[in-house]
């Protein structure tokens, strides 16, 4: 795993629709099926928005149980206190793109993580809503993974899905926080890994 440097984000290091990628201090059964930026676990990613343009307060946007909602930069910082800082450039339509995010709040989350249906998860909240100048989307859907580094769709994910008496979505299009992080579209640009705690 990487090694970084513990350090503050101010607010000014954060810009409109970057995107906040979470970092748990252990492993889980986001991260035992996906890889992120860097080599770091990744199970969740947010968009900055300020509110009221520049100078306001800074919040994110994420999808989160039970409800796509706006959550102030402190309280998310609280919840998720490590995290890499990711800028979408390419021909991204910020502006456009965060607006798109804001028409989402209020959605259900998704905690399927089904394409297709009215309930929204994390990334698909980014993937379905960042679009270019023209209005194309700019991050296509990958085949989902749920399974580990041999192969082998993990323990937890096939008790998850049976227990809803479905299959599992293995290879059904979609996303997941840890490979968003690395597309070419997005660089990594700052990071905020607040010092573990000694205990």
């Amino acid at each position: 795993m990487a090694v970084f440097t513990a350090v503050t984000l101010a607010g000014q290091v954060l810009q409109e629709g970057d995107l906040l990628f979470c970092c748990p201090d252990s492993s889980n059964a986001i991260t035992d099926v996906t890889q992120g930026a860097r080599g770091m676990k990744i199970d969740h990613v947010a968009i900055v928005h300020r509110i009221g343009g520049d100078g306001g307060p800074l919040y994110v946007i994420e999808a989160k149980k039970p409800a796509v909602c706006l959550t102030s930069i402190d309280a998310f910082y609280r919840e998720n206190p490590h995290a890499l800082v990711g800028r979408v450039g390419a021909d991204v339509d910020i502006h456009k793109s965060v607006r798109r995010c804001l028409m989402q709040v209020g959605k259900p989350y998704d905690d399927l993580y089904l394409p297709g249906d009215s309930a929204i998860y994390c990334s698909e909240l980014v993937q379905l809503n960042y679009v270019d100048s023209q209005g194309a989307l700019i991050f296509d859907p990958v085949p989902m993974s749920f399974h580990d580094a041999t192969g082998q769709v993990t323990d937890y994910w096939l008790k998850f899905y049976a227990e809803r008496g479905m299959t599992v979505p293995e290879g059904a299009p979609g996303s997941n926080p840890g490979e968003l992080s690395l597309r070419p579209q997005v660089t990594i640009v700052a990071y905020r890994l607040m010092p573990r705690n000694s205990d």
